[in-house]
This record gives structure tokens, C-alpha cells and sequence, in this order.
């Protein structure tokens, strides 16, 4: 019975009505030893009828082995991989060590637990419950966590008890505290306590359940024992009273337990320490640890700890020993690591050398965190030599990074630093010390340090010039100078080489240093993109966004395209915000297809939130706040820019973004002056740069004739005028031509362009050629924009063609109704996806979402569409 928790279960059974029904949730309940998580997990499963339960709780001795956790929850489930995508299936199977092969990014991981578990799902609705999560390993941890933020419509709960002081990785918590007095009281009810000691009781357990259960037997076994400590604390010395009295044998077998997991090792490892199964008998008397034939199970996890702490470290080195001896065969290689670790006080290079196979074998399966901590550990046995140790510090550092943990990985690094005087070993540590500033957004430390790594590593200029893009102009010149200089000193090796050429030239081509042609930039993007295959994700998502500096659209779509296909082929999902960014972009300034840009956005948005990425969930969001303004979607609008203005990433981010957003939404509505301000200093600021600001020119331009005042626009157009932007330079030189635009009007549309950049051009040249009282042609011009308009779902801007039209003497048609308006933007995805003949299958694939929750937005979906089947979306969807 559950005594003062009434709140805290019907959150629990909300949960499970919301499985019921097909949708799926996630909760993390946290709080002290003994506060009740596994009493209200035990509800949960009670409460639990046509739901299938998956029960598993964390394990000390497997805290620092990659994934183990997640073996032990999807155990019973693994017989269903073969219905994974091909990349998911051989990310899980590699995490969990069931194939061999280099690892995949740890996102696909909780992706591929997502996707497992909802084929379970399909057999009738999950709950999983998780206690103890605090002991599962960190790649464990981080792939659930990222599956319960993904949950939707799968009919899965994804419950987890851990402590007060573990992160709940942004899920939705339940924070328990101690029982109100009268739970308490109730609790005790029947106890032989004297009311002395019923006060004592209640004043020591401060309403922690366990405390209120154990304590009147510690109080009745010693009278005078230590009061005034926290419950946890009071709780392991009462568990401590219970162990004391035990045979000295029951207590070395049950310090083997609580190092131990199997009871088959368990036991094997007594035997060696002179004890047997036998001795087991009076903690079982006791009701301190249960046997089922494959585990010795401690009543609670706070007598395991306690068995542990208590024991005299000569007893817990001896027990590690004895349980590294029977831990033979290479399937217990990793934790036959550890306990020979755990067995050793001094330095032993044997011990170092294992634990760092233990730790490359975690980095191949994608499992950093386990990594880190087992290169550290090595690096703390390492016989001799500060070289051999400063190397494995370099590595944990290196891994740290990876597992996103940058203050571990500054620690690291600054520890491996004071240790070497070798030149590439320092220029990795500098490198990583860089990395960690630049997570954080401190972009002038982070680009000093890159470039004090490139001074030991010239090929370390290629990450120096992505430090300078957000350190200043100055940086970025300075970088920009000395890429040219090592590559004609020949210090590159190709691919490196080929990214060195692109970033110089193409901002030599934007700040006006490059004597060199068009075709001499297209030259070298072209290079860049044969190598693309040869570069590693991270640099590959560089190499796209680079050429979009220089205005090389179409190839940054053709690259960004091909490396989104390649990450999602190799798993790569850590580089997706990024890439999809750049793809965004490509579309939006190639291809002209909003949607398309907006569902890149969205995906890569999404993932950013998911991993941390705050500087690329911030540019994301400043580019569909572009697209909202695009739309006239004022509300959207706000409440992106709001999410910019939030962020933790720095404001030249997604503020730029987001200001280019505010301008174009006041110039589609006519508030020209507004737009002109904002504009202004957006293309004439210290990012001048950036994309978002370099592109706003031609809005400038229009905003600044508009205010009568075109001179505010020239300085930002000659630097404007250096991009291969033909469509918008002829728009923008008919802008300012004033009675001699026709013919820039005329050369704008020839160029062809984007769909929305071309219908506003026509509407340009309509309203010209109107107030030229050439009304005929001007009303074609001005029909054909507001159709674009309209398709494009362009709101302002249809209104404002239709206005023009009708002063023109046309007759606009009323707009046809929008039936995509009433979806969600997740809806929209799905059903433009879904338009294109995708399954549900590979739908799912390309959002990261199962193909149930597919099916359930797409069922969502076509009432509003006004459709009754999947082949009629193609009639309906037709907006680019």
C-alpha cells in the first residue's frame, strides 16, 4: 500500500491511460534513497493490466561498461532487429556487441532503442520501468533518454527512478520528498515502538519510507546509535548494525555480491577466498538478499552500498581480485578490466594496457563516456613515463569531447598538457582544449587556441577558419591569409588540402581579395566536392556549408544533400543539425523550395534540442522564423525569435537570422523604414559576413528605395555584387535604375532564380511597368507573381500582388483555399514525404520517428486534407 502518494500515482496512471489510448509518454521519477521510486515503480506495474511491462534496474558493477545497460533492457526484444532499418539495426548491434564493426553515432543508438521497442509495440502497449537508473552507463543513459524524447504515438512508457542529483536530460520529472506527517504516522501504525521511540523514529526518518520501515529494528538492536544523520546516511547504519553481526564468512560472500553480478561468478570468486554457497544462509535468513539461481538480489540497493563501504579496503581488493580470475574468455574481457583496476593500489602498466583496451574497444562501439573514464584510469595505473601517460590523458580528453562532457574533457586535456613536450601530442590536447571553448560559445578562446594548435598542425587551419567565422573579421582574414600560405608551401595533404582552397577562396571571393574569376572558385568548389566521400562527417559538413559564403548554391545542395544521405546511411546523427542546416539553406537560396527548407530546418531543429546543440538549434530556429516571415505567420515568427533570443548559444547565431526574419516580415507587409533600420544594420554590421546578413542585401536595397533613401543600401550592394547572385543583382541594380530598369528587370527574370525571389522580382517589375502606364503587361507580370505567391503559401506578399493587380486593372481570382493550413509542421512533413511515394517505413527513417507514429500523423492528417487514402495527397500537396 502506498501511504502519501496519492498525487505522485495518478501522474503515474495518467501515464498508463495515455499508453492505452496509443500515445506514448515518459517520466523520471527522482529523489534520496529509500524515498519511495521503487514503491511507485511497483505501482506502476500493479496498475499495469493488457499492458506489456519490461522491468530492469541499474547495476554498480556495470556502470562503466559501454551499453550494458541497454543489453540488459532489450534482452527479451533482440530477436526483433532484423525489422530495423539496415543502419539502425547494425548501430544497435554493434553498441551492444553483438557484431563486429566500428560503432555508430550514439543518437542512432537511442534511435534504434526507440524503433525496437515500438515493434514491441506492436504486440499491444509497453512500460518500461527503470530503476536505479543512476547506475546505468552513460551511453545507456544517453540513448534512453534521447528514445523517451521521441516518443509519440507508439503506445510506450518509458519510466525511470534515479537519485536527487541525476540529470533527467530535459523529460518530464516527478521530484519525490518526504511523507506528510500523517502518511508517516500511518506507516508506523502497529509498530512495537514506545512512544519514545515512535518519536525518535519519526524525527530521524524526516518521511522517508524505507527510514520509517528500518529503523525501529536498528533502534531495537542498539538503543543508543547515531541520530541526527541525513536519512540515507542513517539508513546505512542501520543497514550496517544488520551486517555487523554476521559471520565473518556471510560478510565476505556478500561483499562478493555487492562487487559482483552473476551468482555463478559470485560464487566462483568465494571459492577462491575460501567461502561457499552455504554462507550464504544467514543473510538470507535475515531477509537481506534473495537467490533465483542466476543473482544474489540485496533487499535494497542501499545494503549493497553499504556491504561495500563498510568493508576494509584489503577485503574489497582481495574480492576484486578473486572475481578478475574467474572472469575468463574474451566476452569478459571489458570487466575483467575493471575488477583487476579496482585490484590495484599502485601504478601496473599490465593493468593500464588492459584498461585501454577496454577503453578503444568502447570508443569503436561509439560508447565515449565508458571510454573517457577507462583512459583516465589508465592513465592513473600507467607504470612510467609521462609521455605514455599524457597520451591516454589526451585520449580520455578526446573522448570526453565526443561525449559531450567539455568540462571533463578541459580537465583532461589541461592534466595531459603539463605532461608532454611532444609537438602533435600538444596540438591535440590544444585542439581539444579548443573544441570545449567553442561548445560553450567562447569563440575568441576557443580560435587563439585552435591557432596555437595549427602552429604545431597546419592541417588544424581548416578547424581554425571555422573558429574565426564566429571569433571577427580580423580572425577570419588573418586565417584566410595563412590557409593561402600553407597551401602554397605545400604543407596540406589532399583531402585537407582541397578544404584549405575552398575556405580561402571563397572568403577571398567575399571580402574583394580575389583576382581571380568565377570559373577559378567554381574550380576549387568543385574539387571540394569530388573530395567530399574522403572527408569525415564533421569536416563534410563544412565543406557544404562553405560555398554558400560565396554563392555557390547549387553545389552546397548537391554536397549537403549528398552528406545528409550519408549520415543517415552511416548513422552519423551528431552531424545532422549541421548538415540539414546547410541543405535549409540550399534550398531556400537555389531551389527556392520553402517547404523543403523548412523541413530540413524542423528535422535538424529537433535533433539539435535533442543533443545539446545549442548553436545549431539557434541558427535553425532563426531560419524558420525566416520562413515564418515569409509566410506572414506572425505568431510563428514571435515565438521562434523568442526561442533565438533564449538561447545559450551567442546572439551573432540565430539572432541574425532572426533579425533578417523581423525586416522581411515588415518589408512583405509595407513597413519599408522599419525593415530599412533593421537591414542596415544587419549588412553593414561586424558580422556582415555571416549568410544571413551577406543575403539580406537585396532586401535592403528594396527597403531603402521604398524609404526613398537608396544611398543607405549602395555600401552593402558592392559587396553584395561580388556572390554569383545574377537573379538578384539585376534586381537590385533595376531598383536604383530608376526609369532604365526595364532592362535589369528583363536580365533578373532571364536568370531565372528561386521561385519566391522570382515572383518578387515580377512583382517589382509589375508595380515598375504599372506606374509606367503600361498596365497590360504589368498585370500578366503581376498575375504570375501572385500565383507563385499563393503556392508558395507567400501570405504578405500575395496580398500585396493582388493589390498591385487590381490598381492595374487585372482581375485576381479569390485565393483557393489552403487545405495544408490546419496542419502541424510535423504533419506537413510526414504528408510531403508521404506525397512522394515514401512508406511509412522510410518515412520514419528520414524524421526519426517510428513508423506507427507515421501512420498515426498521416490518419491525423487526412480529414484535414480533405483526402480519404494515401494516393490522394499527390493532388493536394502541391506546394514546392
Amino acid at each position: 500500500m502506498l501511504y502519501g502518494r496519492e498525487t505522485e500515482a495518478s501522474v503515474i496512471d495518467e501515464l498508463l491511460a495515455t499508453v492505452r489510448s496509443g500515445r506514448s509518454g515518459a517520466l523520471v521519477i527522482k529523489g534520496e534513497p529509500g524515498i519511495g521510486k521503487t514503491a511507485l515503480l511497483d505501482h506502476a506495474a500493479g496498475r499495469a493490466d493488457g499492458i506489456q511491462v519490461i522491468r530492469r534496474s541499474g547495476v554498480p558493477s556495470e556502470s562503466e561498461l559501454a551499453y550494458a545497460g541497454l543489453h540488459l533492457l532489450l534482452r527479451p526484444a533482440l530477436d526483433r532487429t532484423g525489422k530495423l532499418p539496415p543502419p539502425q539495426r547494425r548501430a544497435l548491434e554493434t553498441a551492444l556487441g553483438l557484431t563486429e564493426g566500428q560503432g555508430a553515432d550514439a543518437l542512432l543508438v537511442g534511435l534504434a532503442v526507440l524503433s525496437l521497442l515500438a515493434e514491441v509495440a506492436e504486440d499491444g502497449p509497453v512500460l518500461c520501468l527503470i530503476d536505479d537508473a543512476q547506475w546505468l552507463d552513460p551511453g545507456s543513459r544517453a540513448a534512453l533518454a534521447f528514445a523517451a524524447r521521441w516518443l509519440d504515438a507508439e503506445g510506450l512508457a518509458l519510466v525511470m527512478a534515479t537519485r536527487d542529483e541525476e540529470d533527467a536530460h530535459g523529460l518530464p520529472e516527478l521530484t519525490l520528498t518526504g511523507l506528510p506527517s500523517t502518511a508517516a504516522a500511518a506507516l508506523l501504525k502497529g509498530s512495537d515502538l514506545t512512544p519514545g521511540q515512535r518519536y525518535r523514529v519519526l524525527a530521524e526518518a524526516q518521511g522517508n519510507p524505507l527510514a520509517l520501515i528500518e529503523l525501529p529494528a536498528a533502534l531495537r538492536q542498539d538503543p543508543h546509535g547515531p541520530g541526527g544523520l541525513p536519512p540515507s546516511s542513517r539508513l546505512q547504519a542501520a543497514f550496517h548494525s544488520q551486517v555487523d553481526h554476521l559471520p565473518a564468512a556471510t560478510r565476505t560472500l556478500l561483499l562478493v555480491a555487492a562487487a559482483g553480478e552473476g551468482l555463478d561468478e559470485v560464487l566462483a570468486a568465494a571459492t577462491l577466498l575460501g567461502v561457499t554457497a552455504a554462507d550464504l544462509r544467514p543473510a538470507e535468513t535475515e531477509g537481506l538478499v534473495t537467490t533465483n539461481g542466476q543473482h544474489v538480489r540485496f533487499r535494497h540497493p542501499l545494503i549493497r552500498e553499504a556491504v561495500y563501504q563498510r568493508a576494509p579496503i584489503s577485503s574489497r581488493l582481495a574480492v576484486h581480485a578473486a572475481l578478475a580470475e574467474t572472469l575468463t574468455g574474451d566476452h569478459h574481457a571489458d570487466r575483467r578490466a575493471w575488477h583487476l583496476a579496482a585490484a590495484t593500489v599502485g601504478p601496473d602498466e599490465q593493468v593500464a594496457a588492459e584498461l585501454e583496451r577496454t577503453a578503444r574497444r568502447a570508443a569503436l562501439r561509439h560508447g565515449y563516456a565508458a571510454a573517457a573514464t577507462a583512459y583516465q584510469r589508465a592513465a592513473a595505473l600507467t607504470g612510467h613515463g609521462d609521455e605514455t601517460r599524457a597520451r591516454r590523458l589526451t585520449l580520455a580528453a578526446e573522448s570526453a569531447i565526443e561525449a559531450g562532457d567539455l568540462d571533463r574533457a578541459q580537465e583532461l586535456a589541461g592534466e595531459a598538457g603539463s605532461l608532454t613536450a611532444d609537438r602533435a601530442m600538444r596540438s591535440r590536447v590544444i585542439h581539444t582544449q579548443a573544441t570545449a571553448h567553442f561548445g560553450r560559445g567562447r569563440y575568441a578562446e576557443a580560435h587563439r587556441l585552435m591557432t596555437e594548435a595549427a602552429e604545431l598542425d597546419p592541417a588544424l587551419l581548416v578547424r581554425a577558419y571555422q573558429t574565426a567565422w564566429y571569433a571577427g573579421e580580423a580572425q577570419l582574414s588573418e586565417v584566410s591569409a595563412r590557409l593561402a600560405e600553407v597551401l602554397s608551401q605545400g604543407l596540406l595533404d589532399e583531402p585537407v588540402a582541397a578544404l584549405a582552397r575552398l575556405e580561402s577562396a571563397a572568403f577571398a571571393r567575399l571580402s574583394g581579395a580575389d583576382p581571380a574569376g568565377p570559373s577559378a572558385l567554381e574550380q576549387v568548389v568543385a574539387e571540394a566536392e569530388h573530395a567530399l566521400a574522403g572527408y569525415p562527417p564533421g569536416l563534410a559538413a563544412m565543406v557544404c556549408g562553405t560555398p554558400l559564403i560565396a554563392g555557390q548554391d547549387a553545389a552546397a545542395l548537391r554536397m549537403s544533400t549528398r552528406l545528409v544521405a550519408r549520415c543517415h546511411a552511416e548513422g552519423s546523427i551528431g552531424v545532422l543539425p549541421m548538415a540539414l542546416y546547410f541543405q535549409a539553406q540550399a534550398e531556400l537560396f537555389h531551389g527556392g523550395r520553402l517547404h523543403a527548407a523548412g523541413a530540413a530546418a524542423t528535422t535538424a531543429l529537433r535533433l539539435a534540442e535533442n543533443t545539446g546543440q545549442h548553436q545549431w538549434a539557434a541558427l535553425n530556429t532563426g531560419l524558420l522564423a525566416y520562413l515564418a516571415a515569409v509566410e506572414g505567420d506572425e505568431d510563428g515568427h514571435r515565438g521562434l525569435t523568442a526561442d533565438v533570443a533564449r538561447s545559450p548559444a551567442v546572439p551573432m547565431q540565430g539572432a541574425m537570422w532572426a533579425d533578417w526574419a523581423r525586416a522581411l516580415l515588415d518589408l512583405g507587409q509595407g513597413r519599408a523604414e522599419a525593415a530599412l533600420g533593421r537591414l542596415e544594420a544587419l549588412a553593414d554590421g561586424p558580422g556582415w559576413y555571416h549568410v544571413s546578413a551577406i543575403r539580406c542585401v537585396p532586401d535592403l536595397v528594396e527597403a531603402a528605395v521604398r524609404s526613398g533613401e537608396p544611398d543607405r543600401a549602395r555600401p552593402a550592394l558592392a559587396r553584395y555584387l561580388r556572390l554569383d547572385q545574377r537573379h538578384l543583382v539585376e534586381r537590385c541594380l533595376a531598383l536604383l535604375a530608376g526609369d532604365d530598369a526595364e532592362a535589369h528587370y528583363l536580365a533578373a527574370l532571364e536568370a531565372g532564380g528561386p521561385a519566391f525571389e522570382q515572383a518578387r522580382t515580377r512583382l517589382l517589375y509589375g508595380e515598375w511597368l504599372r506606374r509606367a502606364r503600361r498596365r497590360g503587361v504589368a498585370a500578366g507580370q503581376l498575375r504570375e507573381a501572385l500565383e507563385s505567391f499563393e503556392r508558395l503559401g507567400a501570405v504578405p506578399w500575395a496580398g500585396r500582388a493582388r493589390g498591385e493587380l487590381q490598381a492595374a486593372g487585372g482581375l485576381a481570382d479569390a485565393p483557393a483555399p489552403d487545405r495544408a493550413a490546419g496542419l502541424t509542421p510535423q504533419e506537413r512533413q510526414i504528408v510531403q514525404l508521404a506525397a512522394r511515394g515514401l512508406s511509412n517505413k522510410d518515412i520514419a527513417a528520414q524524421l526519426f520517428l517510428s513508423p506507427r507514429t507515421v501512420g498515426y500523423h498521416l490518419y491525423k492528417a487526412y480529414p484535414k486534407l480533405g483526402v480519404a487514402s494515401r494516393g490522394e495527397l499527390a493532388a493536394v500537396v502541391t506546394r514546392a
